[in-house]
């Protein structure tokens, strides 16, 4: 008989710090229900000991929302489906109005989101002018999600003070032609290596529960745990009607608990956020449960085109729990 995954993982990870691989994911994500809750507090000690017990919360607004000529099969902003999301711009005033709302709920992160393929010079032009805008009024650090990019829109970026840059590769490589058509998971993997090239921060992850099997499941950790980015939002797929994926299964509870786990052990000091899906997959307990089971990070208030829960519900949980709100740090 082999050695116990979760003895195994105790001894590499919660004790040395060296993050699963791959075939351990996969055992990992291969365990009985009756093991789970064995599992998340594993994953909770990891977290406590090489992440610590701060709770980073970010907002998230979208900029540009519809329309996007992509055809990534979750999302309801694809001017290629049928999905009832219009195409809209954000003026400058509300995007403040935004950053002001997140910060009051002692968010340190502020995103702003563009449903498009890659950034053109009105969008770069409209993001520059947020920014600035913002910064003159709160005290916030700002992240951007604007597709694919440039060498040269990665270095503008970087010269705004973007602090960190969300790409998601959103599945396993092996998966992936079976959720985007129109772009690689390759294309998406190079902007990923310049905006750390440039220095800033890296936000990847992706969305669970999208035909994936397992085994890919552990292939995309092991993909994200390679490319070692400073952030991994998770979300889990919340079917959108109209979209390719519209009538696909909700995640059950115990496999979006047992990945949020496994991806821990496989990052073990990375910043693993709950995003997207997380309400209709886990609801209220499954939330805390994730909060003890390896997730150091929120996203707060609403997603781009789905709603979440209010700000403060989640900060009230994060008070029960006793997990204090990173701040933000004052030398910057």
């Amino acid at each position: 008989m082999t050695d116990d995954i979760l003895a195994l993982a105790r001894e590499q990870v919660l004790e040395r710090g060296e993050a699963l691989r791959r075939d351990q994911v996969l055992e990992v994500l291969q365990l009985p229900d009756e093991r789970l809750e064995e599992l998340l507090s594993l994953a909770h000690d990891v977290r406590m000991r090489w992440c610590g017990p701060e709770v980073e919360v970010e907002g998230i607004i979208s900029l540009k929302t519809g329309g996007c000529p992509e055809d990534c099969h979750f999302c309801s902003q694809s001017g290629l489906f049928s999905s009832p999301v219009r195409s809209a711009w954000l003026d400058i005033p509300s995007l403040v109005e935004a950053a002001k709302q997140t910060a009051k709920t002692g968010a340190t992160e502020f995103c702003i989101v563009a449903a498009v393929r890659g950034p053109d010079e009105r969008l770069l032009a409209q993001v520059a002018a947020g920014i600035e805008a913002i910064r003159n009024e709160v005290d916030i650090q700002i992240a951007c999600s604007l597709g694919m990019l440039t060498q040269e829109q990665v270095d503008q970026l970087a010269a705004m003070g973007v602090h960190r840059y969300n790409h998601n590769l959103e599945t396993a490589r092996s998966h992936f032609t079976k959720v985007v058509t129109t772009h690689t998971w390759e294309e998406r993997w190079e902007t990923l290596r310049m905006v750390a090239e440039a220095g800033m921060e890296v936000c990847c992850g992706g969305i669970l529960g999208m035909g994936e099997t397992l085994e890919q499941r552990a292939e995309f950790a092991a993909d994200l745990a390679e490319l070692n980015p400073h952030e991994v939002p998770l979300n889990f797929l919340n079917p959108r009607p109209g979209t390719p994926f519209g009538d696909l299964e909700v995640l059950p509870p115990a496999d979006a608990l047992r990945a949020v786990a496994a991806f821990r052990l496989a990052l073990p000091r990375t910043m693993l956020r709950f995003a997207g899906g997380r309400e209709i997959t886990l609801g209220d307990l499954g939330a805390k449960q994730g909060i003890l089971g390896g997730i150091n990070a929120i996203i707060v208030g609403n997603y781009l085109t789905t709603l979440g829960r209010p700000a403060e519900t989640d900060l009230e949980l994060l008070d029960d729990l006793q997990m204090p709100i990173k701040a933000l740090n004052a030398s910057l």
